[in-house]
């Protein structure tokens, strides 16, 4: 049996254009440098080494945009590790600006989270952090930095990591598409502007909550259009494609001429899932979805999203069995197609939590929208970070939070680091399927979903939406153990930015 990571079959990112580095000026015209990517690589093994630095890359057919990057790609390297290894990270940063990388999904110890200000100083440029944690939990997770993360994963500081379960993934073929969206035009985006001038252009505060049509370009694994590299397969392989979004917006992604199952969301199993076929699986900012078909159907199959923006065209892989001619299958992305329903699929089994037990806390988090001082805010209870109440727990107790988004025309994907939670209910009925365990979760508006916890990992943990947008304009809160001891202390001087 072959099993292929994402980095297997990936286009060698080798760009022919010279582009400077770090554009002169808010649009740019000066080519100091011709640095570009390379080929996105798997990594394995005990210890790994990250490091950051500025290069170039063809996002689309003759575009080039500047980027920054793990290890001189985009995505960085996938991290594939086993069940029950210890991992041990070298961060090494060559950026102009500071940096963190946070393990998104992955219930790493509290020092080990990444974040600046609030587990760890951020990593100056020219300096080291190495991060350390065992890999308990298998499933999809990704890596990306938290430092000013709504601009720095605009410009590309994200990749990949895979936990393989002990007994192995049981799959002929596993691949890995990294969702995102780019500005083409390169203003108004983190990835055209040197770190001087981002200092005075931050995505948080530009007021852009109503309009995100600037993001005109559409990725899979850092390519668009024709630059997306194909997905062999041959005829009977059991296949698995693992969805991971790091963008901004949610994508509708649909499976051509297979019958599938979505068999984890956030790296975490469904329980007995059903067949689907035609359907979209939907997702939103840093959630993951699995699904699984087997290659039964001789041709060249696309798998694409789908929406009414003219983006979405770029965002499509082509699943091509070995011999099978060109032009077999023809895109239909602006076709509406029945979305799956998470809440009401696979089969019902054991649960650790129930909406009718007794909780150690409940807690109610309205999610909205308003202007202050003239620029969108979003908020939870009424406050922006750092201002919003904490959810204060001790370990061992057991938490069940309301989600309520109350602004009117935008999605909140709400993320809690550190610990994986349970959904029981949306719209106020319970779920009817399989357990669903998640550790982000998108709320449209005028949506409400019951969750529960435990609180098993002690800390101080972010909880906030992940349309980074909103996180940087106030929608954070966090989760603080009243009895937790860190012998963390923040540096003034360190520029830490969380949000």
């Amino acid at each position: 049996m072959k099993v292929m990571g994402t980095g297997y079959k990936l286009k060698s990112m080798i760009i022919v254009g010279v582009l400077s580095v770090i554009l002169a000026g808010c649009s740019g015209s000066s080519q100091t440098s011709a640095a570009q990517t390379e080929k996105t690589t798997v990594l394995t093994g005990k210890e790994i080494n990250l490091t950051t630095s500025v290069s170039n890359q063809e996002i689309a057919p003759g575009k080039t945009l500047p980027v920054w990057t793990f290890n001189n790609s985009v995505p960085g390297p996938q991290i594939r590790v086993k069940q029950g290894e210890t991992v041990k990270v070298n961060l090494k940063n060559q950026l102009p600006e500071p940096v963190t990388i946070h393990w998104h999904g992955v219930p790493v110890p509290n020092a080990m989270d990444g974040i600046p200000g609030v587990t760890q100083n951020a990593v100056q440029p020219g300096q080291s952090f190495t991060y350390e944690f065992k890999a308990d939990v298998p499933g999809t997770y990704w890596y990306h930095s938290h430092q000013d993360s709504v601009n720095q994963l605009d410009r590309g500081l994200y990749g990949s990591f895979i936990v393989e379960p002990k007994e192995g993934t049981g799959v002929d073929r596993d691949y890995t598409l990294v969702l995102d969206e780019w500005v083409s035009s390169g203003e108004m985006s983190g990835k055209s502007m040197s770190s001087d001038n981002m200092s005075g252009m931050d995505h948080g505060t530009m007021n852009m909550g109503e309009d995100m049509s600037m993001y005109d370009l559409y990725t899979i694994n850092g390519k668009s259009g024709s630059l997306v590299e194909q997905l062999p397969v041959t005829q009977g392989d059991k296949v698995r494609i693992r969805l991971i979004n790091a963008g901004y917006l949610s994508h509708q992604i649909h499976l051509h001429g297979h019958e599938f199952k979505v068999i984890a969301t956030d790296g975490q199993p469904i329980n007995n899932p059903g067949i689907l076929k035609d359907n979209v699986v939907s997702i939103a900012p840093g959630e993951r979805y699995d699904i699984e078909f087997t290659a039964n159907n001789p041709g060249r199959w696309l798998i694409e999203d789908h929406g009414d923006k003219a983006a979405v065209a770029g965002m499509k892989a082509t699943i091509a069995y070995e011999g099978a001619p060109a032009g077999s299958d023809k895109a239909n992305e602006s076709e509406k197609l029945t979305v799956v329903d998470i809440s009401r699929y696979g089969q019902a089994g054991k649960a650790n939590f129930t909406l009718d037990q007794k909780y150690t806390l409940q807690y109610t988090m309205n999610l909205n929208t308003s202007m202050k001082n003239g620029e969108m805010v979003y908020t939870i209870n009424g406050k922006t970070f750092p201002e919003t109440e904490p959810i204060k727990v001790k370990k061992g107790d057991t938490i069940k939070v309301r989600l309520v988004n109350n602004s009117k025309t935008e999605d909140h994907p709400m993320h809690l680091h550190g610990h994986f939670f349970q959904m029981l209910s949306k719209n106020g009925k319970p779920l009817e399927g399989s357990p669903i365990i998640k550790d982000t979760l998108n709320l449209r508006p005028g949506e409400e979903y019951v969750v529960a916890f435990e609180a098993n990992n002690e800390g101080n943990w972010m909880f906030h939406c992940h349309d980074l947008h909103h996180a940087s304009a106030g929608m954070v809160t966090e989760l603080k153990y009243t009895d937790y001891k860190t012998g963390f202390v923040a540096d003034t001087n360190a520029g830490n930015k969380p949000e």
